[in-house]
């Protein structure tokens, strides 16, 4: 097995809770609307220190889209998933963005997000 090699952010980020390894940049967020299975979510354009698991289809609140699983590039922990393909044209612009489990993720200071438990409208499986 190789050396791990992960990149270190500048500025203000978004951590992996359990391990600590960066995941976002701030100013690579695009929304806090979203919700998954565990809760909160946010939109991110672009994350690091992440692995890319098997593309599948999901149906989500907001229609049927083609994910894949992501996973903390330091410690393998679910982190959230990436957006392939949408099937609906309305949600295209999701495609090849990333969304990261609010509950899975602290700030770049190292505290712990509040948890919303207040559901907003968003994607989320409807496992």
């Amino acid at each position: 097995m190789g050396q791990l090699y992960l990149i270190q952010l500048d500025g203000r980020f978004y951590s992996c809770s359990q391990c600590r390894s960066h995941l976002a940049n701030c100013n690579e967020l695009l929304s806090k609307a979203f919700h998954c299975r565990h809760g909160r979510a946010y939109l991110f354009n672009n994350v690091v220190n992440v692995s890319v698991g098997p593309q599948e289809d999901r149906m989500m609140t907001t229609g049927k889209h083609t994910v894949a699983d992501i996973y903390c590039n330091c410690c393998q922990r679910l982190v959230g998933w990436k957006y392939e393909s949408a099937y609906e044209k309305t949600q295209k612009y999701k495609e090849g963005k990333f969304i990261l489990e609010r509950a899975k993720m602290i700030d770049g200071d190292g505290s712990e997000f509040y948890l919303d438990t207040h559901q907003v409208s968003s994607d989320a499986d409807d496992e």
